[in-house]
């Protein structure tokens, strides 16, 4: 079948390049051109598709970048996995709507088109199919097909890839189900069918809803352990030797990405817009999670005054810009938070991240190095945010004066823990 997929970004791209290795003609249609230009050129900026596979599809005629909408026509089967961030609280769907507006140009009868960007339930079928109609003439279920499939990316996993991940699937009817059910299963091991968008659509924001909450839970229990004199990681782990009724969760400097932000957000706001009523546990979780950045930061300055050192002038290295370790992902990332907020207070802050990219948006007085010696001796601190890998923790060990541990990977005697 002839593929478009709307997007080509941390979703869209190990989609796409799945399709074209199953036997579909895909195109990747993106507007950012550089992107488009990169993808061309064979190289890859997502650590879940190697360059190698990007080439093979385009050597192979099997996939296509392209930033111009009128290669979207002809298609079989489109996919939209477009960015749904958050504005002052409120759901910015603007890029669904104008996907489902260029859609729908090229929309023809038998065509089939899935929606996997997260949103609130009702999406598909209030907005996003209503669209397409309104350009096309045609009508959902009885003219084209209209799913929801919720994606389940989760960069540098190497267990759970894309194949691997079971994949929910809906439809707005019983012919649009098998049509979206048809098309996934030949692209991963296992779909998961529900009764309709919406359920498909509350259930990536439950799932993601209950990692926020949980999140948030440990870390409110981790700043109440340090005041108790309790060490919250060996509770944890202490509790994690329990085989049923307990799931592991870790304390951290804080959430980011494209998903624990955002999504918790749009299912409290479309409680709070329908039922008026307030979501409380992800208003905590948020507020929680939102302020861990600022608790980090707290305890360095408490380390610094504790040293009769100040924060202003002093010389701090960071480990890690992303949000998860082993990707070069730093949306919403907590290490951003957390270096503006010393930069603010005057500190020379100097970054280390193998993964992150210079192109990532990070504020431009933080000075970019690599993890060395000479960089660990010259700190006054370290503060290790995200525990990539390929970071030479021996070294840190060995040279590194002062070290808040975000994430109980290292040990020593400079070393302090969140």
């Amino acid at each position: 079948m002839r593929v478009v997929v709307v997007g080509q970004g941390y979703v869209g791209l190990p989609l796409a390049i799945r399709a074209a290795e199953t036997g579909h003609e895909v195109i990747g249609y993106d507007v950012d051109t550089e992107r488009v230009k990169s993808l061309a050129a064979g190289e890859s900026y997502v650590e879940d598709v190697s360059s190698e596979r990007i080439r093979a599809a385009l050597e192979a005629g099997s996939y296509r970048a392209s930033d111009s909408v009128r290669d979207c026509g002809g298609f079989d089967v489109a996919v939209v996995t477009v960015p749904t961030p958050l504005h002052e609280g409120t759901p910015d769907l603007r890029y669904i709507e104008e996907s489902a507006r260029a859609l729908a140009r090229y929309l023809r009868p038998g065509a089939t088109v899935i929606l996997e960007s997260t949103t609130y339930p009702g999406t598909t079928q209030e907005l996003f199919g209503p669209l397409l109609e309104e350009g096309s003439g045609l009508v959902a279920g009885a003219d084209f097909h209209l799913g929801y499939s919720p994606e389940r990316i989760d960069p540098g996993n190497p267990v759970w890839g894309f194949e691997q991940t079971p994949k929910v699937v809906s439809g707005v009817d019983a012919a649009s189900l098998k049509a979206v059910q048809d098309f996934y299963d030949g692209l991963v091991d296992t779909t998961v069918p529900v009764g309709s968008p919406k359920e498909a659509e509350l259930a990536k924001l439950l799932e993601n809803t209950f990692r926020h909450v949980n999140i948030a839970l440990v870390n409110e229990i981790a700043m109440f352990a340090r005041h108790l004199d309790i060490d919250v990681w060996q509770a944890i782990d202490a509790a994690s030797s329990k085989p049923f009724g307990f799931m592991r969760f870790t304390p951290g400097p804080g959430v980011g990405g494209h998903c624990l932000p955002i999504d918790p957000s749009y299912l409290s706001w479309r409680v709070q817009r329908e039922l008026g009523q307030s979501f409380r546990f992800v208003e905590l979780a948020n507020d929680i999670n939102n302020h861990m950045p600022d608790y980090v930061t707290r305890r360095l300055v408490n380390a610094f005054n504790s040293r009769k050192r100040a924060v202003n002038g002093s010389r701090i290295l960071l480990l890690g810009l992303a949000y998860k370790k082993n990707t070069g992902d730093a949306r919403e990332s907590p290490a951003l938070r957390i270096s503006q907020l010393l930069l603010d207070m005057g500190a020379e802050v100097r970054a280390a991240d193998p993964h992150v990219v210079e192109g990532q948006r990070v504020d431009n007085r933080l000075v970019r190095v690599e993890l060395t010696q000479k960089e660990l001796v010259a700190a006054d601190a370290v503060v290790l945010i995200t525990d990539h890998d390929a970071f030479d923790y021996g070294l840190v060990e060995a040279h590194a004066d002062y070290v808040l541990d975000c994430r109980r990977r290292l040990s020593g005697p400079r070393i302090e823990v969140l």
